[in-house]
């Protein structure tokens, strides 16, 4: 038996939840995974999970032998990644998620270059603005805004996005143009707002203005609410109402004269940005070459690095 792939397997099982997700990430058939934590069970004479129909659990000696083997194979990874070869030519193929706009407007055009930098890398790019399970599905790496939820994943902050309040020249011509952000609430001028909500949990996400320390949130009225960045563009391009979108969003729509500003002197809070990853990934060589190259295109626009005083 082969250890340290035992050892893998028997992480990415704990991570996975499931034999058969575990499988999947890994590319074997599930009786390979199987047959290997069987192994290192009867190899270290100790039971490391407790098996259902549909889902395994880790036992005490298995979380354990799981905190130190996560350790262990860091390790490993560190001591190949820092080999000469294995940093200047990392390898293997990169699962990343990132939001839809991101991908529209800053991975997929300049991917290429990651791709001339870096040819034996091959990226699986996730393109969502629904949270992923980093563990659960296998995945090494995100771009996210908002703070972490997840305090155990380890995060670089690699820039900040400054909102606006924009509609499309055709909504304000038939609606008028928003004096006041309760103008919106008030239904002044038959106004009407486009509301994102997330695709998790459900939860619609209020229209928010800060201006002198006050601050309101406004939530309607409403006959539109999307879940998805680029759709919510769309939907303001398309007269829908009123909204709020990032100035790395807006930029080219205003520029062609899809969407105008109003609203200007109110404001919202920054929000940060940040690539993520498992904490037991942190050293492979392919995720540090897609967190740097991230890193890279964000400092390198000056609409994703918002100073703190804009806001």
């Amino acid at each position: 038996m082969d250890q340290i792939q035992a050892m893998r397997i028997f992480a990415r099982v704990v991570e996975a939840g499931t034999f058969t997700r575990a499988a999947d990430s890994l590319q074997l058939p599930k009786a390979s995974v199987t047959k290997h934590v069987q192994a290192l069970e009867a190899r270290l004479r100790v039971k490391l999970l407790n098996r259902t129909t549909r889902r395994v659990t880790v036992t005490a000696d298995g979380a354990a032998y799981y905190d130190r083997t996560v350790r262990l194979l860091a390790d490993f990874d560190d001591i190949e990644a820092s080999m000469g070869q294995a940093r200047s030519s990392p390898r293997g193929r990169l699962r990343v998620d990132v939001g839809s706009s991101v991908a529209r407007l800053l991975i997929i055009p300049r991917l290429a270059q990651f791709q001339e930098r870096f040819p034996d890398i091959q990226i699986d790019l996730g393109v969502s603005d629904r949270t992923v399970d980093l563990i659960g599905d296998n995945v090494d790496c995100v771009i996210r805004g908002g703070e972490l939820a997840d305090q155990s994943l380890v995060a670089r902050r690699i820039g900040n996005l400054e909102f606006i309040t924009v509609a499309s020249p055709a909504y304000l011509a038939r609606h008028g143009t928003p004096q006041h952000p309760l103008d919106l609430e008030r239904g002044e001028g038959l106004h009407r707002s486009v509301i994102y909500f997330s695709p998790v949990s459900g939860r619609r996400y209020p229209l928010d203005f800060h201006k002198d320390g006050e601050v309101l949130e406004l939530t309607g009225p409403s006959q539109l609410a999307v879940n998805d960045s680029n759709a919510y563009v769309s939907a303001l391009q398309a007269g829908q109402g009123v909204g709020q979108i990032t100035t790395f969003q807006a930029e080219q729509p205003i520029a062609e004269g899809r969407l105008v500003r109003v609203l200007p002197e109110w404001t919202q809070p920054l929000l940060p940005v940040y690539v993520v990853y498992p904490p037991n990934r942190h050293l492979s060589a392919k995720v540090r070459a897609f967190v740097d190259w991230a890193a890279e295109l964000f400092a390198g626009d000056r609409l994703l690095q918002a100073p703190a005083g804009s806001s």
